[in-house]
């Protein structure tokens, strides 16, 4: 079999090829999707119903950029649900009773939620601790902070016309899903484009080898969990702004969500593969699907159920479709 080489000179598991048919795949499962909810649940394809997908879709995609990188260099980041929550916490207690006021609320929250992702990955650069167990860390930790700074109770923001910005519309379009769009196109160059995506990729890959080469694996590993957090923080200030007040139950089991877009986009949990545009495709099949579901009446119990079959049945055509990609570079 032909291995391919990135400039680190670690092996690539994966052909643009493989990543091709990954994301024609899903993107028939889409189209497929849409072709049976329109036909068969009342208002699906309805102007306020798709502009709900798109806003439910940005709160699972602004931290699935980060946390595709995440995967694809060989580590997870379980933390988004409860980092979420306490962000929207965070800014409603900051404007509303510590004084900060709507921007200062933010800008703390923005800082806070890169600080306690740097955090997550010192102890992983620095300590070797498991990526899982120090975000499990933060996930304990964040949640409770989250309600016992509320009590559980939903903390109510002042009257701002920039959360009424963020929680609303730009020209027609849900501002978190042009927020999504926009982060979108900056991970994807990265990515793409730059040293440091390649770097996340040859760690991914193998991380001796990177290190080998010249790539700074404690320093990586710390901005990519720096970035999870910020993006946990943006989630967390647009959920804020759409909802008019701060939950410490918000995203509740949204970080779930946000890592089955991103395997079901193809990146692999072994790391050294996957895309953006995989992932934003994965996201807005996990979001049409949970809309769907809702649409046609299933029982909230059975949605889970529904749910979890579908999403491990296109996990699976993903990974055979990514072993045959593969097995058409044998030379």
């Amino acid at each position: 079999m032909t291995t391919l080489k990135s400039d680190a000179g670690t092996p690539r598991t994966a052909s643009p090829r493989t990543y091709r048919l990954n994301e024609i795949g899903l993107l028939v499962a889409i189209v497929v999707l849409y072709v049976v909810l329109t036909a068969s649940a009342a208002g699906f394809l309805t102007a306020g119903n798709q502009l709900g997908i798109l806003r439910d879709a940005a709160t699972i995609g602004i931290a699935a950029w980060g946390v595709t990188l995440v995967i694809i260099a060989g580590d997870i980041d379980i933390s988004i649900g409860p980092a979420v929550a306490f962000s929207s916490v965070l800014v409603a207690k900051g404007s509303a009773e510590w004084g900060l006021g709507i921007v200062g609320a933010i800008v703390m929250t923005l800082v806070l939620g890169t600080l306690w992702g740097a955090l997550a990955g010192y102890l992983r650069a620095q300590f070797n601790v498991p990526s899982f167990i120090t975000t499990l860390g933060v996930w304990s930790i964040l949640g409770g902070l989250a309600l016992y700074l509320t009590d559980a109770l939903p903390v109510v923001l002042p009257p701002s016309g920039l959360m009424d910005v963020l929680g609303g519309n730009i020209l027609g379009v849900p501002t978190s899903a042009v927020v999504m769009l926009l982060l979108f196109g900056v991970f994807a160059y990265v990515a793409k484009y730059t040293a440091y995506g390649r770097s996340v990729y040859a760690i991914g890959g193998n991380a001796g080898a990177a290190m080998l080469a010249g790539i700074n694996l404690k320093r990586t590993r710390v901005l990519l969990f720096a970035t999870t957090g910020l993006l946990s923080a943006v989630t967390g200030v647009l959920v804020a702004a759409r909802l008019g007040s701060g939950n410490g139950g918000a995203a509740s089991g949204l970080e779930f969500d946000v890592i089955a877009a991103v395997v079901i986009g193809g990146t692999l949990l072994a790391g050294g593969r996957g895309s953006m545009l995989g992932t934003l495709l994965g996201v807005v099949f996990i979001t049409v699907i949970a809309n769907g579901l809702v649409l046609l009446g299933i029982d909230s119990f059975l949605q889970e159920v529904v749910r979890g079959v579908i999403i491990v049945g296109a996990v699976l055509v993903n990974v055979v479709i990514g072993r045959r990609g593969n097995a058409t570079r044998t030379t």
